[in-house]
């Protein structure tokens, strides 16, 4: 990434974000007042992470979260496009009474022209735009109490080794909130209804074995102090964080990649994953999930129905 004009609230600044150099308006915007992060800060992150993150995310649709007046302002959700510039990829997505038009991030220039319009957190979809009705990940979100990632840190080891004994490698990432997703990739043979009937049975398989402290009760007054077993991202038009997405939070945390060794220790904190450290952590090219090959889910879907029989 390459500054080349003035940073201040005057000004505008461009960003060299792969072959392209895209203007940032506003740069010297503060969108995250507790902090001081600046709307040039956040463009400039996501182009220092753009050759990690883009890949991840290639092909997908995208939610656009965001705060044109910074997190004590207005919060929305983009998710329908009426113009864009000719060089940003779109997909017209279908819906019960018609179809929206989203962006699909595909390089570096896209994550600098959605953080320009205040989009800190984007949210991409389980499947990608040549097929969307397949999705190629199946996620676990694991959402728990306030203040208990200790807790979601325990049980991604169990859903891990779960997972890992029906057959489906999995990876893990920090939601940059409180809880953990871990993902098994796909290789977008099933349908939607397929991925989602299974992960609603793997979801209680989860619950019946420990119910005193899961929950798959989506509504918060109903589980009490459990960690909810959140399988909605399974779903046709649902999106999850994308990874090494910024959250709108104070600290700007992000939603990290994370090693299962990470995982597994017992010291690790979510807050730690600034944009600062994520940055030196993909500029040390530290890659947790490496290569992702998608697996078929015909034999997880025979284990598990034995399992849970």
């Amino acid at each position: 990434m390459t500054p080349s004009s003035d940073s201040g609230h005057g000004g505008p600044l461009e960003i060299r974000a792969g072959r392209r150099t895209v203007v940032v308006s506003r740069p010297g915007k503060v969108l995250f007042p507790a902090d001081g992060i600046t709307k040039a800060q956040l463009a400039e992150y996501y182009a220092s992470v753009a050759p990690a993150m883009v890949p991840l995310i290639r092909g997908r649709p995208v939610a656009m979260e965001r705060f044109p007046d910074g997190l004590g302002g207005q919060r929305f959700y983009h998710k329908n496009l009426s113009k864009t510039p000719e060089w940003i990829h779109t997909v017209a997505v279908a819906k019960r009474d018609g179809e929206l038009t989203q962006v699909v991030c595909d390089d570096a220039a896209t994550l600098v022209w959605m953080a320009n319009y205040a989009c800190i957190t984007p949210h991409v979809w389980t499947a990608r735009a040549d097929r969307l009705m397949n999705p190629d990940q199946l996620i676990v979100d694991l959402d728990p109490p306030e203040g208990r990632f200790g807790e979601a840190r325990r049980v991604a080891l169990v859903v891990r080794d779960l997972l890992g004994e029906l057959g489906l490698p999995s990876v893990a990432k920090t939601t940059g909130g409180k809880g953990i997703h871990v993902m098994a990739p796909l290789d977008r043979s099933a349908r939607f209804d397929e991925v989602r009937a299974f992960a609603d049975r793997l979801g209680a398989a989860l619950v019946a074995d420990d119910p005193a402290r899961l929950t798959m009760e989506f509504r918060k007054e109903k589980r009490g102090d459990r960690l909810f077993v959140d399988m909605g991202r399974n779903a046709y038009a649902q999106h999850a964080v994308a990874p090494f997405a910024v959250r709108a939070r104070d600290g700007a945390p992000v939603a990290t990649p994370l090693h299962w060794s990470e995982v597994e220790d017992r010291r690790l904190r979510p807050e730690r994953f600034t944009m600062k450290a994520v940055a030196r952590r993909v500029e040390q090219a530290d890659d947790p999930w490496g290569p992702l090959r998608g697996r078929s889910l015909t034999k997880p879907r025979r284990a598990l129905e034995r399992l849970t029989a």
